[in-house]
C-alpha cells in the first residue's frame, strides 16, 4: 500500500518515515529533557507525540523540534536520550516549514484536479506579501472555479490528515524518478549534487523534492487560501507575526510587474533554475552572461535617468530599499547616467540627519531603534531641503557614528539649475520624510534584490536569503563583523524593513531589481568560510547550516570577471565606487 511505513519506495528507495510504532512490551525507555524536566518515552515514539502535551503552553502551533541542537521533523522518532526544544510558527524555521508544506499541498491539489503535467509545469515564482505566486502549468484554466477546486481538494487532504512521507533515494534513483515524471528541472539539479543520496517527499502518490523540513501531515496546514491571479494563483498564507490568520490579499502591481519582468528575462536567457546556471558555468559561457546582465542593468538605470530628466522639475531623487539592496552602487551609477543627460547630481545620505544618540528612540528591549522614522531629524531635513530648493546655500551635516553626534565639517551646498540631490535612506519613500517638499520636485525609486531564479520549479529562493548572504560578505569585509553577529541582527533588520520600507513600495515612481542572476555562485566563495566559523553551540548555527546547505546547490565561480562598477562589487570588494 503506497505510503505505508516500511513499504518499498519506487526505484529502490528506502522508506525512512512512517507512522508511530505499535507499542510493544519491554521496549527500551528513552529519557528526554524538556524545559529542564526529565520525561521518559518508549523508544520509537515520534516527536509529534512528545510535543503534544506541551502544545497548550504555546499560543501557536509547534512545527519542528530541536534534538540536542539539531532540527528534527515531528514524524521522526526517539532513538536515544536527548534534550528537546520546540519551534513554533512564530520561529523562522517553523514558519518556513509551514510555508513549504502548504506549497506541496497546493501542488498536490493541482496534481489531483488537473493531472500530473499541470503539477510538473506549475512554477512557484515569488512572494507578494504573504502570498506565493504560482504560475499555472499545462492544462490549467486560471479562474475562480479552478482556485476553488484546488482549495477544496487541499481541504479534503487537511481533514483526512493525509500523511507526508519522507524517503531516502540514491541519487541515480531520484533522477530516474523525476525523469519519468517529467520534472527535468530536478533531474538537472541532482546532477550537481555531491552527496550520494537525496530525501524525497510523497503525499498520496505525489512525489516532490523540497529544500528544508516538512510537517507530518496535511492536517497541520489549517490556514490558507487560494485565489486566481494573472497567469496562475496566489497561495495566501498567514504571516509569521500572526500565524493563525490569513489576511486578504493586497495587490502590489508595481512590485509584481518588476518581479515578473525579471522572471521572463531569466526564461529568455535560459536560466530559470540553479541547474540552468550550473550548466552555464560548466559550458564556460558565464563571462558573456555577466556582461549581458550588467548591460541590462545599465540600460534600466539609463531609462530611469531619462524619466527623471523628462519630468523637468525634479530636484530630489529619493532612493529607498531594504538592507543589502545595493543602494549605494545604484545611486552612483544613476548619478553617472544623469550626468550624461546634462544634470549635476549630488549624493546625500539620509543617515546624516540622525538625531544625536541620546535622543534616539529605543525598542521594546531597550536597544536603540535606528530603523524608526523618529531616529531621523525630519524637521531639520525638510528645512534644509526647502532652503536648497529656494536657491539658498547652506552647510549640510555629517553624522559621526562613533560619537553618535551630528557634525558640520564644511560641506556646503547650493543648487544650480541643473543640480539634483540623490538622497539615499530607508525612509525615502515615506511621504512623512519629505512632507515639506513639492510633489513635482521629487522622484522616488524603490530598489531591492528580487531573486529571479529558483532552486527548481517548486523551490523558490527567498529574496531575503540573497540579501542576507550579501550582507554577511560585506559586513565581514568592511565592518569586521563575523557571520554570527550579522545573522543575530538580521531579524531586527527584517522587522525594520517590514515597518518602514515595504508598506511604501507602491509609492515609487520606478522600481529597480538589483539582483544579478549569477551572483549567488560568486557570493558562495566568500560566504561559506564565514558560515563555517559558526559552531554548534551558537544559537545562529541552525541558520548557518541552512545557508550552507543552500549554497551547496551552486557551483562556485570567482569574482574576476565582474566589472568594477557591478553592484555585486559593493559586497565582494573591488568596486570603483566608495561603497
Amino acid at each position: 500500500m503506497p505510503g505505508e511505513a516500511g513499504a518499498e519506495a519506487p526505484s529502490g528507495g528506502t522508506v525512512i518515515l512512517g507512522v508511530s510504532m505499535t507499542e510493544r512490551a519491554g521496549r527500551k525507555m528513552i529519557t528526554v529533557t524538556i524545559k529542564g524536566e526529565k520525561k521518559q518515552f518508549p523508544q520509537g515514539t515520534t516527536y509529534e507525540t512528545v510535543a503534544a502535551p506541551y502544545q497548550e503552553a504555546y499560543d501557536n502551533m509547534i512545527a519542528v523540534v530541536s534534538v540536542n541542537g539539531k532540527i528534527r521533523e515531528l514524524f521522526k522518532k526517539l532513538t536515544k536520550d536527548c534534550t528537546i526544544d520546540f519551534f513554533t510558527l512564530r520561529d523562522d524555521v517553523g514558519y518556513k516549514t509551514y510555508v513549504r508544506t502548504a506549497t506541496m499541498l497546493f501542488l498536490k491539489g493541482i496534481y489531483d484536479v488537473f493531472g500530473s503535467k499541470a503539477a510538473q509545469g506549475s512554477r512557484v515564482e515569488f512572494a507578494i506579501g504573504h502570498g506565493s505566486y504560482i504560475r499555472a502549468g499545462e492544462g490549467v484554466l486560471v479562474s475562480a472555479k479552478s482556485a476553488r477546486q484546488i482549495k477544496d481538494r487541499m481541504w479534503q487532504l487537511v481533514e483526512q490528515k493525509t500523511p507526508f512521507y519522507k524517503r531516502l533515494y540514491s541519487l541515480d534513483d531520484a533522477m530516474e524518478l523525476f525523469r519519468t515524471q517529467g520534472m527535468r528541472d530536478k533531474e538537472k539539479l541532482f546532477r550537481y549534487r555531491r552527496s550520494s543520496f537525496v530525501n524525497i517527499y510523497e503525499i498520496e502518490g505525489y512525489y516532490d523534492y523540497y529544500y528544508g523540513y516538512m510537517l507530518p501531515n496535511a492536517g497541520y496546514v489549517k490556514w490558507f487560501d487560494v485565489i486566481p491571479y494573472d497567469e496562475g494563483f496566489m497561495l495566501l498564507l498567514p504571516s509569521k507575526k500572526n500565524p493563525s490568520v490569513v489576511e486578504p490579499f493586497t495587490e502590489r502591481k508595481k512590485l509584481f510587474a518588476t518581479l515578473k519582468e525579471s522572471e521572463e528575462w531569466g526564461r529568455k536567457v535560459g536560466i530559470e533554475t540553479v541547474g540552468d546556471l550550473n550548466d552555464q558555468i560548466c559550458s564556460g559561457s558565464l563571462s558573456e552572461l555577466i556582461l549581458v546582465q550588467e548591460a541590462k542593468q545599465e540600460r534600466k538605470i539609463g531609462e530611469i535617468a531619462k524619466d527623471i530628466v523628462s519630468r523637468g522639475n525634479v530636484k530630489f531623487v529619493m532612493i529607498a530599499g531594504p538592507s543589502s539592496s545595493g543602494k549605494t552602487s545604484f545611486s552612483h551609477r544613476l548619478s553617472i547616467q544623469l550626468r550624461t543627460l546634462g544634470k549635476v547630481p549630488h549624493p546625500i545620505a539620509l543617515d546624516d540627519y540622525f538625531v544625536d544618540r541620546e535622543f534616539t528612540p529605543r525598542d521594546e528591549k531597550g536597544d536603540y531603534n535606528f530603523e524608526c522614522l523618529e531616529a531621523i531629524d525630519i524637521k531639520k531635513f525638510n528645512e534644509d531641503m526647502c532652503r536648497l530648493l529656494k536657491g539658498e546655500g547652506l552647510e549640510l551635516p555629517t553624522f559621526n557614528f562613533k560619537t553618535g553626534k551630528r557634525e558640520y565639517n564644511g560641506k556646503y551646498k547650493k543648487l544650480g539649475p541643473d543640480d539634483i540631490l540623490v538622497i539615499e535612506g530607508i525612509h525615502g519613500l515615506n511621504e512623512k520624510t519629505s512632507y515639506a517638499l513639492p510633489e513635482e520636485s521629487k522622484y522616488k525609486i524603490y530598489i531591492s534584490a528580487l531573486t529571479n531564479i529558483n532552486i527548481d520549479e517548486h523551490n523558490r529562493i527567498p529574496t531575503t536569503d540573497g540579501r542576507l548572504l550579501r550582507r554577511l560578505v560585506r559586513d565581514a569585509r568592511t565592518r569586521g563583523a563575523d557571520a554570527k553577529r550579522t545573522i543575530s541582527m538580521w531579524p531586527s533588520v527584517r522587522r525594520g524593513e517590514e515597518e518602514n520600507i515595504f508598506p511604501y513600495q507602491e509609492d515609487a515612481d520606478a522600481m529597480f531589481n538589483s539582483v544579478l542572476i549569477y551572483e549567488l555562485a560568486v557570493l558562495k566563495q566568500f560566504a561559506e568560510p564565514l558560515l563555517f566559523q559558526i559552531s554548534k553551540e551558537d544559537k545562529e548555527y541552525h541558520e548557518a547550516k541552512r545557508l550552507l546547505k543552500f549554497l551547496d546547490y551552486f557551483l562556485g565561480v570567482t569574482s574576476e570577471s565582474l566589472p568594477n562598477n557591478s553592484i555585486c562589487r559593493e559586497f565582494v570588494g573591488g568596486s570603483c565606487f566608495q561603497v
